[in-house]
Parts: structure tokens; sequence; C-alpha cells
């Protein structure tokens, strides 16, 4: 087979060949590894052609209509594309489409809501939750009072009826509902009633599922939250990057919490790409792709269950499992290891109510490459024999490049 390359790629290996180098290694080894971590996936060539775009070269400081640079005419009209795309996809009343993360949307949630010192009531970060959930090592549990909630023992769900008795004790300024390691749907009304039984406001933290929520595979916390938070990843299959979706009566406040609270100017190349995919997510076609997402990651978990892994809540609703691997002998960060060295890319992550660290893994990748559940079957006892010590990494290895060149993620080869 002949090699081509994009002719981005051309122009970089004549000027910065050490460069182009690292850029062909990181492709290679997207193409011949199996990327389960949760929180990726493979962007289409149309996102990425509009990251590479000239409005990379943009300053556009504020926001359509409103900025405080010249010659923005253009992207104005890119970033009230991608505005009207979000509302629409969503039925958000007003959607930001600036943030540079999905941290960086939490950030500008709690600017919009909050003070320093405020209390907020949110999912534990040893159950699940993020570094904005409270973190001491963040911003946000160095300016917020974070109070946590967790996860029942026994069935590894949310227990609903800790969060009313800490929400009534503590009686939160705001209450964030979502989380990175949560395998469940969440009760987006039952945190609303929560909230406003003690005066709350409720921000749902949806970076996980929202490209779930997009193709109709998920419950959407729109009609419920007064912000949620996303990002433009992950199964949303969209850049790095953050949005937020609101109610009409906090959009300034949430604008100006972006721009110019804690953010500068916007990377104009970022919001046309998330334009680029939030029209994707629009289609017949993006709806398919995320309900086979949950169906892969239902394969999945339920072979994972069946090689020995005990698997957090049972299941999954959504895109990403988190299981125990320590009936096959291993903790979660020396399993991380050994997969890795196998070519199985994935997270360990915290377990509910014990010491030990799990495994996180995601089908938001391996779908977009086209696998199936049958894929899903081989790729956990793959996962298990390596774990058990019954294949040596290398042989695991071109296990792993014998099936993922069957499935390429790239739209090119090389």
């Amino acid at each position: 087979m002949t090699v081509t390359h994009p002719p981005e790629t051309d122009v970089l290996r004549r000027q910065d060949p050490e460069l182009a180098g690292i850029l062909h290694a990181e492709r290679e080894r997207q193409s011949t590894t199996l990327q389960l971590i949760a929180a990726e996936n493979f962007t289409s060539p149309a996102v990425l052609a509009a990251l590479g775009s000239p409005l990379a070269n943009k300053y556009a400081e504020g926001y359509p209509g409103a900025r405080h640079h010249g010659g923005c005419e253009i992207v104005d009209v890119a970033e009230r594309l991608a505005v009207e795309r979000a509302k629409a996809l969503f039925g958000a009343d007003h959607a930001n489409v600036q943030a540079h993360s999905g941290s960086s949307a939490v950030l500008a949630a709690y600017a919009a809501l909050l003070r320093p010192g405020d209390t907020v009531l949110a999912l534990g970060l040893a159950h699940g939750g993020h570094l904005t959930h409270g973190s001491p090592a963040n911003f946000s549990g160095r300016w917020f009072h974070f109070v946590g909630y967790g996860v029942d023992a026994e069935t590894g769900l949310i227990d609903h009826a800790q969060v009313r008795t800490l929400a009534r004790t503590h009686r939160p300024k705001a209450i964030v509902c979502g989380s990175i390691a949560y395998p469940r749907h969440i009760d987006h009304a039952f945190f609303r009633e929560v909230a406003d039984e003690v005066g709350a406001h409720l921000i749902a933290d949806a970076a996980h599922p929202i490209g779930l929520v997009a193709g109709g595979a998920a419950p959407s916390p729109v009609p419920y939250a007064d912000i949620v938070c996303a990002t433009t990843h992950k199964v949303l299959r969209g850049p790095r990057g953050g949005m937020i979706l609101c109610r009409a009566g906090l959009a300034e406040r949430v604008d100006r919490a972006v721009f110019p609270f804690t953010q500068g100017g916007a990377q104009m190349h970022t919001v046309a790409a998330k334009a680029v995919a939030l029209g994707e997510a629009a289609t017949e076609a993006f709806a398919a792709y995320a309900h086979r997402v949950v169906a892969n990651a239902r394969a999945l978990a339920a072979a994972l269950a069946d090689e020995g892994l005990v698997v957090t809540t049972g299941g999954t609703d959504t895109h990403l499992i988190t299981a125990d691997p320590a009936p096959l002998g291993v903790d979660g960060r020396d399993a991380r290891g050994r997969l890795a060295a196998a070519g199985l890319v994935l997270d360990c992550c915290a377990l509910p109510h014990a010491d030990a660290r799990g495994l996180r893994l995601g089908t938001a990748a391996v779908t977009t490459q086209g696998m199936g559940e049958g894929e899903m079957t081989l790729i956990a006892g793959l996962l298990a024999r390596v774990l058990r010590g019954g294949t040596d990494p290398a042989r695991a290895r071109a296990d792993v490049r014998e099936l993922t060149a069957a499935f390429p993620p790239h739209p090119y080869p090389g």
C-alpha cells in the first residue's frame, strides 16, 4: 500500500521534520492501540480542518457584534453559527461556546452564580466527582466550601437520601450533579427538586454524557439545570473545548463570567470546529452512533463481568464503565500499566468505599472506528488474559494491532 500523508503534514515535514516525526508517532500510536479512555474520541476530518484553518490567526476578545478587535466580521458568523447549533441541538435558551475546556466552563458557572466561601454540594471525589467539584488542589476547593455526597455502598448508585439530608443540613448556594466515573443516568428531576427545596442553584456537569444527550441516548439536563457545563470532545466528537448552556435569565451573567472574568480572547478556530461538530451531532447518523456507543459499553461491561472483574453498579447506561480488577489478582494502577504495555489504553479511578483503585473504560473511540459488540467481547477477553498473565504483552500487542488494522481511526493511512 502506498502511504499518503495529509498536506499539512507534508508542509511540516519540510519545515520542521523533528516535530513532524512526533506527530507521525502519535498518529501511529492512535492507529495501533485501543483507545479505551472514556474522555477521548476521534474527531472527523472536517473538525480537524476547522482546527487548522486561518481562523487560528484571529484575535476576537468579546462576543459577536461587540469585539475588542477589528476584522471580526467573519469569525462573528462562525461563532453565531456554533451558538445557534448548540441551542437547537440541546433545546437551550442560551449557549456560550468560548470556554477553553470543561474545567473552564465549570469555573465560569461558579463565577456566574457564587462568591468565594459559598457552600456547594457535589459528588465526592472518591465517589466519582471531578477535580472542579471541590478538590483542594483545584480552584474549586480553594475558593468554595464543598460538601460531598456519595454513592450507596451496596448498589454503587447515588445515595438520594444522603443528598437530600446534606442539602437540608448545609443549605448550599449551588448543587452540582455530574461525574467523571458514574456509569448510570443521573436523575436530574430529583436534583432539581432538592435544589428548589433548599433555594440552591442547580449546575449539571454533563461533560461526559452530553454527546449521548445530543444523540438521544441519554436524558437531557437542560430542562432541569440552571446551568449545564459540557465539553465538546468525548462522545460529542468535537475539538477539545468547553461549552455552557443556560436559561435566558442567566445568559448575561454566564457570558461575563467567561469573558472578561475568566478568559481572554476566544480560540476562533476551535469555535469553528465546535460548530462543525455540533452540525454533525444533529444528524441521524450521529444519533445511531450514540446508541451504538451505549450498546457497546453494555456489551463490554457484561463481558468484563463474565471474565471475573467486578463491574460497578452491575453495568452501565452510558459510554463508560468502572470495574475492579482485584478478582484477577491485580489492582487498578498495576492493571493500567500492564494493559498499556499490551496496547490497551485506559484509566484507573477511585473505587467508592475502598482504598484500592479500579479501571475506567469508555467505548466512544472504538465505536467511532466501527467496532461492535463482537469486538467488545474480544477486547474484554484480551484484557482479562493480560491481567491474569495468560498472555504476554508482546503477544497481546500483536492481537491489538491486528484488531485496529481492521478498524482504522483515521481517514488516511500512515
